[in-house]
């Protein structure tokens, strides 16, 4: 199969690659789990984050948002001493800090997929083909620098522009599988398929 180079020959990461990044997502819990497990990666690889990526959903109640907002100092303390898990306290509150920032956003937006799709960039906003070369230089958009404003502007924390970017990456709000990928034409057709909510 003709892949992306990026995610090598790992097989969790090959699969995760086929069959989940860039692949558009409407469903608020896979979302906000991706915006928890993005402020946990930082400073570390993707890799090293879905390697653990079942012990988290254990740990954080399958990233079910009203359930983590209600987290107390105990969770935190259990959190802390989850060798499962990446145990970084700033990030663990974070996690729990944007658990209540979604669920005010989704009284407000009737769903969290509806506030980020409004972010997603126009076609003309691409890049005519996505090669190794021009992916390298996407670290950053003008809608990943909005998505990222926005969201801190509801009060979420561990989400700026290059957070956000990834985020669109993962969730299918763009499309980055280099040209001649198979699973970017797969992420493609799904993307045709899909109505973005709202």
């Amino acid at each position: 199969m003709t892949r992306c180079w990026w995610c090598g020959q790992d097989p969790l990461y090959c699969a995760y690659h086929d069959h989940e990044w860039g692949f558009p997502v409407a469903d608020d819990t896979q979302l906000f789990e991706k915006l928890v497990l993005e402020g946990f990666q930082s400073g570390l690889s993707w890799l090293t984050i879905l390697r653990k990526r079942e012990n988290f959903r254990r740990a954080f109640a399958g990233f079910d948002i009203g359930r983590v907002a209600r987290f107390g100092e105990k969770d935190v303390a259990r959190l802390l001493a989850d060798a499962g898990i990446v145990r970084h306290r700033g990030k663990i509150e974070a996690a729990i800090a944007n658990a209540k920032r979604a669920e005010a956003l989704i009284e407000r937006h009737g769903s969290l997929a509806r506030f980020v799709w409004r972010f997603e960039p126009q076609v003309e906003a691409r890049p005519a083909r996505v090669t190794r070369e021009v992916l390298g230089t996407l670290a950053t958009t003008a809608e990943s620098i909005a998505l990222s404003k926005a969201l801190k502007k509801e009060g979420f924390v561990f989400v700026g522009p290059t957070t956000a970017y990834a985020f669109m990456q993962a969730m299918g709000l763009v499309n980055d599988h280099v040209e001649g990928c198979e699973a970017g034409l797969r992420a493609a057709a799904a993307r045709k398929a899909f109505t973005p909510p709202g």
